[in-house]
Formats: C-alpha cells, structure tokens, sequence
C-alpha cells in the first residue's frame, strides 16, 4: 500500500495514500471534531466542524473530505481553527433549542459535546427560529427536527445501510429539512423502522421511543449479546437501567453487522416483559405442571433422559436444534447428543 507522509501539529505522519486529512490525524491518535462524519457513511463535508489550517492554503477546509498530500502540514488547533469551530458551534445553536437538561439524547449528544469542549453556552445570532412539530407517529422513534442540524447522517444511512432511500432533503435555504419524501409522518412514509438513522443521528433529533424518559445515557449499562429472531447472529447492545431492559444500543464492533439492524433486533426485546412469558421452570405432577426451581427441572431431564437411554438405547434420542440460537449454542448440542447421548441423529431447521 502506497503511503503518504504528512506533518499535523508538527508531528510527522503515514497514511495511505487517499486517505482524509481527518483519518490520518485518526491514525495518529488525533481526534477532530466532527458532526456529519461516519466512517460507515459516505464522507458529505456539510458540518465544517472538522475544519483544520494547512500551510499555504488560505481557506480553511473540511478534513473529512480534504485527500492528504506528501509532505502536507496540516494544523488542528490554530487560532483560526478554534474561532472558526466556535463560529460554527454559534451558528449551530442559534436555531437549536437549548433542553439539555430534558433532553433524551443528553450524554450521547455530539453537539452538547462539543459546546462544552469550546465554552459554548449560547449564539450571539439572532434570527427567526424553527418551529415544528414533533413526530411521534412512528411506533419506535421520535422525530423532532427543531434539533436536526442538517448533517444529512440520517439520509445517508437510511440509503447506504438500509437502501431504502426513505428520507431525503426538502425545500431550500432556511427551510431546509432532513425529512421522508413528501414530507409526510414517519408513519405515513416507507419507513421500515430499523432504526439506522436513530443509530448516526450525533444530536436528539431522532430517539428512540421506548427509551425516552428511562434514563441519561451514563446511568444506562450495556451489555452485548446476540439477536435471537434469526441465523445472521447479529450483535447489539441491551441498554440496563437499575438491571431492566430498556431498550437497544447498536455495537459499532459488532463483526457480523457493525451498527446495522433489522426492526426486530433493535425495537423487538419487549417480550422479555410479556405477562404471558414463562419465568420459571413448570413440572407436570398428577397432570398438572407446577412452578419448580432449575436445579429441580435439570435433575429430572438428566434423570429421564439416562432412563430412555438405558432403556432404549441411543439411537431412541435424537436433537433438534434452531437457526436462532447461536453457533456455540448449537455446537453444544450436538456435542451433548453425540459425546453423552452416544448418537448422531441431529437435525437443524435451517438445513436444506
């Protein structure tokens, strides 16, 4: 691979040649701001937050989208830097409202962030304001585009993740909105509901409806697992608060999907609360099942299953197995049927 050395803040740098000013400075342990930036979406340059100085380039321009070249010096903390990201974070929030402190997306907000990082608490520019309503018609997210900073994340991904080309932009200047095409309620529009664009949205302009009012985002603890509802083997995150289920996280390190979701795997985890879910082991007695503790419901299978193997021999069991479970989880049955049972009669749903 080709590379390209480069200097940012003085420091001599490698990157691949036709790599970004922002992923060189990534490589080297440099972090820039950035809004409208993904490293699963197509680079835009919309936000300009990630502006930086390069010697002899009297602009400042957008890293994210600037190719590096040999012998570059690219400075990300100039004077003119700094102002220039202040400048924009004021342009930002002057048509933002300032609900941090209700705000559902407070902690994981990008914005919020980076106006702490920059001292910024309000905009010195006036001007006529958004008003719109909020969304609330899908069954999963909450859309309110008095938040959306336009950094077009939501377009992208709803198109490159998904590819179901659901939102769009709409209407020009300061009426300019993210939104599904003819502007129409999510509900309304050909929204799958996989929840992408909840997943890239840097600010509160979209939530997830189940989580709103649960908790902020530092009370919430992640644990990673796999989605049930099919063979892909999907990994997400379960959002806990005070040990319940709240809702579901995307993992960027997930190996087999990254951030991607199906509307199952990110909006259908309410059945673990169902009412009608069994929560305890049931064993029949005199033709009726009662409640029994594990350790009382394993000692009966292990009983019964040797009395049947005893009796019949192996080849009387057999094991069959789901594509819901995981492959470690399938890997142990057969082992259970073919190292204990002593038979290989093992069968898959998915086989065909």
């Amino acid at each position: 691979m080709e590379m390209v050395n480069l200097y940012i803040n003085g420091k001599e740098v490698g990157a691949p040649a036709g790599s970004t000013i922002l992923q060189a400075a990534e490589l080297a342990g440099i972090q820039i701001p950035r809004l409208c930036y993904d490293p699963d979406l197509s680079a835009l340059g919309a936000c300009r937050l990630c502006v930086v100085e390069v010697k002899g380039n009297r602009l400042l321009p957008a890293s994210c989208v600037t190719p590096v070249m040999p012998g570059m010096e690219v400075f990300t903390e100039s004077p003119a830097v700094i102002e220039a990201r202040r400048t924009i974070l004021e342009l930002l929030v002057a048509n933002h409202p300032l609900d941090c402190m209700t705000c559902d997306k407070l902690g994981d907000c990008k914005l919020a962030d980076y106006c702490y990082q920059y001292g910024i608490k309000e905009s010195p520019f006036v001007g006529e304001k958004h008003d719109y309503l909020c969304d609330d018609s899908n069954p999963f997210i909450i859309r309110d585009l008095n938040k959306c900073i336009l950094c077009g994340a939501c377009v992208r991904a709803c198109e490159e993740m998904t590819g179901q080309d659901n939102l769009s932009y709409l209407y020009r200047g300061f009426d300019r909105k993210a939104t599904t095409a003819g502007d129409v309620p999510y509900a309304e529009s050909d929204c799958v509901f996989c929840g992408q664009c909840v997943a890239v949205c840097p600010t509160g302009a979209l939530t997830e409806k189940t989580m709103a009012g649960q908790a902020r985002r530092w009370e919430i603890d992640r644990v990673r697992t796999t989605c049930p509802f099919c063979g892909t083997g999907c990994n997400f995150d379960l959002a806990l608060k005070d040990g319940k289920v709240i809702g579901v996280l995307s993992n960027p390190e997930s190996p087999v999907n990254g951030r991607s979701l199906c509307v199952k795997g990110r909006f259908g985890w309410d059945y673990i609360y169902n009412e009608k879910r069994l929560t305890t082991p049931l064993i029949k007695k005199n033709g009726q099942f009662e409640p029994a503790s594990w350790d009382e419901a394993y000692d009966l299978i292990a009983a019964r299953f040797n009395e049947i193997k005893n009796e019949y021999g192996p080849e009387s069991f057999a094991a069959l197995s789901s594509a819901r479970c995981t492959n470690e989880e399938n890997y142990l049955v057969q082992k259970f049927t073919r190292a204990y049972m002593g038979t290989n009669n093992v069968d898959h749903c998915a086989r065909t």
